[in-house]
Order: C-alpha cells, then structure tokens, then sequence
C-alpha cells in the first residue's frame, strides 16, 4: 500500500512539474503582454486627441478585444494544463466570449483599413465621411454583428439533448473544439469561418490595391499614401495571423487521430503561442511603436510617470 501511494505521489509530483514547465514559459509573457496592453488602452483614454480622433478610436475597439480575447485564451489554457474539467455550461459561457472577441479583431482591422482607403483616396471629404458618429456607429455594427453569431451559436448549442448525458460535467477540458457538439453545429461554425475570412481579406486587399494605385496619382500626397501603403500591408499580415486562429481545431482535430495524447498536449502548447496568443501581442508592438505619438505616451506610462523630457510629436509623425 505504502509503494503504491509513494508511486503515486511520484506520478503526481511529475504531471505537476511538466505542467510547470509548459506553462511558466508561456504564462509569463502573457502576463506581461496584458500589462503592457492594459497600460496601451489607459494611454488611448488619458488624452483627447486618441479620445476623438476615429483611427485612435478603432485601436483602442481593436486592442480591448485582443487584451480580452488573450486573457480568456489564456484562462482556458492553464484550466486545459492543470487538467481541470467544466461543466458544459461554464466552458459554453467561456467559450463564447472567446469567439465574441475572435470575431470583433479582423471586423474591426476591416474598419480600419477602410478608414486609411478614404484618408488617401478621398482626403478632402475624410473629415465629412469618417466622422465620431459614423466611427462609433461602424464599431458597434461590429459589435452586434458579432453577438448575433454568437446568438445563433448559443441557439444551436440549446438543440443538443443534454438531458440524455448522464452528468454535465465535461469528460475533457474546455476548448471551443468539444463545445461543437452536432453536426448543424460544425457546419455552421464552417461556413461562418469561411465567409468571415474571405470577406475581411477581399475587403483589406481591395483597399491596399485601392491606396497603391492613389499613390501613382500626382494630386496624392506620397508621403500619407506611403504610410497608408504600409499601415494597410500591416493590417493584412494581422488580418492573416488574426484569422489564422481558426485552424486550431481543425490541425488539432487531424494530428488527434495520428499520434497519442502527450504529442497533442506539446503540440497544441506549440500552436497555441504560434496562432492563438502571438497574433494577439502585435496590435500593441505595432501601434505602440509606429506610431510617435502614442509611443511617447506609452513609454511615460510604462516608466511609471518618472519624469522623462518627451517632446511632443507633430502630427504627421503619426500613422
């Protein structure tokens, strides 16, 4: 009796440690990133400028979703290493605030590249068409086209027959993989998930065509139609890193059926970072850093007010 408790413990001490060494590596600078990201949304509300002003408006709707899709991720991963099993509810509640915010980060980097489009192409009627008003009503279409989604999901999850389960409690740990629990289901989160990244790719890709030939026009301004160029060429790589969340499941759903359990458990830690919590650190280390009158800001607030000689950036150093 006495060996097999000994053994146990040792089991035990061992799944605890390489959960430890699996996940310090990557909680801590998730950690740090939601810090940094937490200080960035103080900085985009502690001026008037970033408070009326639309691109600064959408970045901050941009990073308030990255920051609360990544702590949720987040959440969801350190419940997966230690092992801990939900109920279906809780895990449906959790999982649908993550697909809440997965949903509003490439709708609004649309937004966004929308914006830089009418700035170049149509400078003089930028100030009439990209007003506060049609800024907050573009981000809370965003918001409800979302949710709706979300609505539809929660409809097609109540379809499923959990009275015939003989406990709610789940039989392994809460991902948006084991919450698709029908064939409707699966179908639609398909179909959503194609249409989701064509439409945002055609649309950020139209307006970078769209801003590249302005540039060869000789009425345009070269040095905005560069930035634009550039901002909207960033946009594309977040947009395609961004959506590129949406293979999870799937690679993992394939290499489940060619190896074993431990294999998975490293692999999905590896794309994890790689798709799911990497793309969610750039809003900040490309805005944060870009932009000279943010990066001003931030780096005050960063250094904990000390008192640093920061010279105010002139407008047309921003994006």
């Amino acid at each position: 009796m006495s060996y097999a408790t000994q053994t146990n413990s040792t089991v035990g001490l061992r799944g605890a440690l390489e959960i430890w060494l699996f996940s310090a590596p990557i909680t801590l600078p998730c950690c740090v990133f939601l810090f940094i990201n937490g200080i960035m949304l103080f900085t985009l509300r502690s001026k008037l400028v970033f408070r009326e002003t639309s691109r600064y408006v959408l970045l901050f709707n941009l990073l308030c979703a990255d920051t609360m899709q990544m702590a949720l991720s987040q959440l969801l991963y350190l419940l997966a290493a230690s092992r801990i099993r939900l109920t279906y509810p809780v895990c449906g509640v959790l999982t649908m605030l993550t697909d809440l915010m997965n949903g509003i980060s490439p709708l609004t980097l649309v937004v966004m590249s929308l914006e830089r489009y009418v700035a170049v192409c149509f400078p003089l009627r930028h100030t009439a068409i990209i007003t506060m008003r049609n800024t907050a009503m573009a981000a809370v279409a965003v918001w409800t086209f979302s949710s709706l989604n979300i609505l539809i999901r929660v409809i097609l999850l109540l379809e499923f027959p959990f009275e015939d389960l003989e406990s709610l409690q789940m039989k392994d740990y809460c991902t948006k993989r084991y919450m698709i629990l029908d064939p409707m289901s699966a179908d639609y989160d398909r179909v959503y998930t194609y249409f989701l990244f064509l439409s945002a790719s055609v649309v950020v890709t139209s307006t970078y065509i769209g801003v590249m030939i302005a540039a060869r026009s000789a009425s345009t301004d070269k040095a905005s139609a560069q930035k634009a160029r550039n901002t909207l060429l960033l946009h594309l790589v977040q947009l395609g890193l961004s959506l590129s969340s949406t293979v999870h499941n799937p690679l993992l759903t394939a290499i489940s059926k060619i190896t074993d359990r431990i294999t998975i458990v490293r692999i999905s830690s590896i794309l994890y970072v790689c798709i799911v919590l990497f793309p969610r650190c750039l809003s900040t280390l490309i805005y944060g850093i870009r932009d000279k009158t943010i990066r001003s800001i931030l780096i005050y607030h960063l250094c904990c007010r000390l008192k640093m000689s920061i010279r105010p950036a002139k407008a047309e150093d921003s994006l």
